[in-house]
């Protein structure tokens, strides 16, 4: 969790091969899952929001594939985790 505005985005440019000023909101866990920090491009910048838990862990979905919604990250900084949820299947337009 050391790593500042341009190791973060160098992480996401070479290994996840985004690019890290898209708008994306991209989170990194420490290996405790104990801090989380949050990189995102805003209109002129990098901008990053950390939080560190003083009790407990960050949990992520199971079957996230490294993708979350908003819905999910919302879970995820209250501290709920969304290994047990199970989402509804919602209508959607076909492709």
């Amino acid at each position: 969790m050391r790593k500042g505005f341009d190791g973060l985005a160098g992480i996401v440019r070479d290994e996840l091969s985004e690019d890290p000023m898209n708008g994306t909101l991209f989170i990194f866990l420490s290996r405790s899952r104990e801090k989380l920090k949050a990189l995102y491009w805003d209109r002129d910048g990098y901008a990053i929001w950390s939080k560190r838990l003083e009790r407990g862990r960050f949990a992520l979905p199971a079957e996230a594939g490294g993708v979350i919604g908003m819905s999910e990250l919302a879970l995820l900084l209250d501290g709920v985790s969304v290994r047990v949820l199970k989402r509804s299947a919602r209508w959607a337009r076909a492709a």
